[in-house]
């Protein structure tokens, strides 16, 4: 790239500490993801302190390692509720649209700060339930590779039958 230009690219950005089984299990949609697009992601170590003050830190670490110009993605239980195909519109679209990184930001076991949850371009829910951040890690790197299948017409995602 030239002048500094970046190129559209998935990025990951989660609180947490690496572990198995989710390092092995996030790295296969990784790698998958990586036929259709760059994909990397950034870890976040938890911060030390306790509910509000650590949602701060927190915050603060994820502004801090987060691609200038990026399109931000938080996962956010009151955020919108997309089934499969609509969220591969929106992937689709951004690849299209949108020259820059798109991150994805899972927080803690907190969860997120309000204000990065209010600052983000888009608030996405994975439903009404509590999910461990571990999970909804690999829930993400799952429905983005879902997206691009979608979007290549491969048979990865079948339709309800009802």
């Amino acid at each position: 790239m030239h002048n500094g230009a970046v190129a559209f690219e998935i990025v990951v950005i989660w609180v947490g500490r690496r572990r198995e089984p989710w390092e092995s299990l996030c790295g296969e949609y990784r790698q998958r993801i990586g036929r259709f697009a760059p994909v990397r992601e950034q870890v976040v170590r938890p911060a030390r302190g306790a509910g509000r003050t650590r949602l701060r830190l927190e915050g603060n670490a994820i502004r801090a390692v987060l691609p200038a110009g990026a399109w931000t993605v938080c996962l956010d239980r009151k955020g919108r509720s997309l089934s499969s195909r609509a969220l591969a519109a929106e992937v689709g679209r951004l690849r299209t649209d949108w020259q820059r990184p798109v991150a994805w930001i899972v927080g803690s076991d907190l969860g997120l700060e309000g204000e990065l949850q209010m600052t983000s371009r888009f608030r996405l829910s994975l439903g009404p339930l509590t999910l461990p951040h571990e999970l909804a890690r690999l829930t993400v790197f799952e429905q983005i590779y879902r997206s691009f299948t979608i979007l290549e017409g491969i048979n990865y995602h079948r339709r309800p039958f009802h």
